[in-house]
């Protein structure tokens, strides 16, 4: 990889420390919104400088999320669209190779994994990444990087939800609509870890999957009426689906004073569909009105809930990792060469689950 990027010493200027300086390098550009075809694989694409926050990193994986393929697709065309080209990714797993002149936490050589925020233009399919800071930490030395890659998004994602927005703790019941993906599977992982008691819905092939990791319950929703299935109410719901019937299911589930979180929010679907100017505050006052409706219908919390960087929550999951309390399982890596091909079998549903791609 490294004969692919352009290089030229440097000496230390105070401002960055690094190995060599890096102005060129392999990335996967996103020219206009398609299907698989018309994602491009450029070799000479210059990297921006460091800001003192950021650090560069030589990326070893990189994950495929299905905000990646959305993206893609068009999802977001109002605000990414007069952006164009972007590169697409969130996770990466790899090696530091500069560092900005207010980083202390991480150092040159050390290997990291971590994600980038959803609105991020310069993401990961690239040899070598820039994330903030606090976006990174050190990665599980029980990982492979392309084990590593796969986990950061969909558990931060998970975090956000369960910790920052719900706070659950130790004793309570939680339910997660969706356990099967990675987003969904992380929060089993993460409630588990706290000492909650887990009940998820899933599909058959992840029955198995969800008992091993700690769940009380599986529910098979074809199988199943998950409805009749689940007893009891939840302190917590975690809906990773958002269909209306979902919400409605999740919501009618919950204890008075519980929380539904659903990862379907609206905000970028409503600035698609009406602009920026007027998509988001439509898209603000709808949630509203949700909150407002659930909290005197039924007594409840409802939010729309995104990843964020939450270099706490970063560290937690790599202690959850490295105690095997935490992993995602890859099912299939693609060398970055092919990530058309690694795209169309997401579109197409020929891989289940987490698709990486190797740089």
């Amino acid at each position: 990889m490294r004969t692919l990027c352009h290089r030229r010493s440097f000496s230390l200027n105070y401002k960055v420390a690094f190995r060599s300086y890096v102005s060129t390098c392999r990335a996967v550009l996103l020219p206009r919104f398609g299907g698989p075809e018309v994602l491009q694989l450029h070799s000479n694409v210059q990297l921006p400088h460091l800001k003192p926050n950021e650090v560069l990193v030589r990326a070893h994986a990189v994950s495929i999320n299905p905000l990646d393929t959305r993206m893609r697709s068009g999802y977001g065309r109002s605000i990414f669209g007069p952006l164009l080209p972007i590169i697409l990714g969130r996770d990466v797993s790899g090696e530091v190779e500069a560092i900005g002149a207010s980083v202390r936490s991480l150092s040159v050589g050390q290997e990291v994994f971590g994600a980038l925020h959803p609105t991020a233009i310069r993401g990961t399919y690239t040899d070598y990444a820039i994330l903030s800071e606090d976006e990174l930490t050190s990665k599980p030395k029980s990982l492979s990087h392309v084990e590593a890659s796969a986990i950061p998004f969909a558990a931060l994602t998970a975090w956000r939800a369960l910790k920052s927005t719900a706070r659950i703790s130790e004793g309570q019941r939680i339910l997660v609509v969706g356990g099967g993906g990675a987003v969904g599977f992380a929060a089993v992982q993460l409630a588990v870890a706290t000492g909650c008691h887990v009940t998820t819905t899933c599909g058959n092939q992840s029955v198995d999957r969800m008992l091993k990791a700690g769940a009380e319950q599986a529910v098979d929703y074809v199988a199943e009426d998950v409805e009749l299935a689940i007893k009891g109410k939840f302190d917590a719901v975690l809906d990773t689906i958002g269909a209306p019937q979902t919400e409605q299911m999740g919501i009618n589930f919950l204890k008075r004073g519980g929380h539904y979180m659903t990862l379907q929010g609206e905000a970028a679907s409503f600035a698609d569909r009406y602009g920026l100017a007027f998509g988001l505050p439509a898209a603000t006052a709808f949630q509203l009105m949700k909150q407002i409706q659930y909290r005197y219908s039924h007594g409840i919390d409802y939010s729309w809930t995104y990843m964020r960087a939450d270099s706490d929550g970063l560290f937690e999951i790599r202690k959850l990792c490295e105690a095997g309390k935490m992993k995602i399982p890859v099912d299939k890596s693609f060398p970055i060469t092919q990530v058309k091909e690694a795209h169309e079998a997401k579109d197409r549903k020929l891989i289940p689950g987490k698709v990486i791609l190797e740089l």
